[in-house]
């Protein structure tokens, strides 16, 4: 016999609770779409091996559009964002670094059919890898942005006065 539609969202474990907005905000279990710690942890520790949003998505089973907007609106997921890209950028640039100045080993095979081993120095793959992340880098190893700390302080604020006509209509 087929189970009948409740409804409600599969839910997540039973430690997981979100945030609803709207006229009367309340805790429910996380559903299986929504952002648990769980998701944000495997998302930012992908973004910091990867410094890939795509990959780090797919890690934590979100879509990229959805974490875009997580960090339009969520200020401490963002930051954690921030220093995921700056901790693999500068892991890169070790990498980078290291390979600059040791180079790598690469095995050329003669036409004789005798081996020879040769260090290759990939200086122009790294000098782009350096141009196309150093932005961000630098973004991320700054302190937040004061748009960021106004825009904490005014949902604050907001969330105080909402607070405050709660209890002066309960009186």
């Amino acid at each position: 016999m087929a189970r009948k539609a409740t409804g409600r969202r599969k839910a997540a474990p039973a430690d997981e609770l979100v945030l609803r907005g709207g006229d009367s905000p309340k805790m429910e279990r996380a559903g299986k779409r929504d952002w648990s710690k769980a998701k944000e942890d495997v998302y930012v520790n992908t973004l910091a091996e990867t410094c890939n949003f795509t990959r780090a998505a797919e890690a934590a089973g979100v879509s990229t559009s959805s974490a875009w907007k997580r960090r339009k609106t969520n200020a401490a997921f963002r930051a954690s964002c921030r220093e995921a890209i700056a901790a693999g950028y500068q892991r890169l640039e070790l990498a980078l670094l290291d390979r600059a100045l040791n180079g790598s080993e690469k095995i050329v095979i003669r036409k004789d059919g005798s081996e020879e081993r040769v260090r290759e120095y990939p200086n122009a793959v790294a000098l782009t890898l350096l141009r196309h992340h150093r932005e961000r880098a630098a973004e991320a190893m700054e302190e937040p942005a004061v748009t960021d700390i106004e825009e904490v302080r005014e949902r604050l604020f907001n969330k105080l006065q909402r607070l405050r006509t709660r209890i002066k209509a309960k009186d």
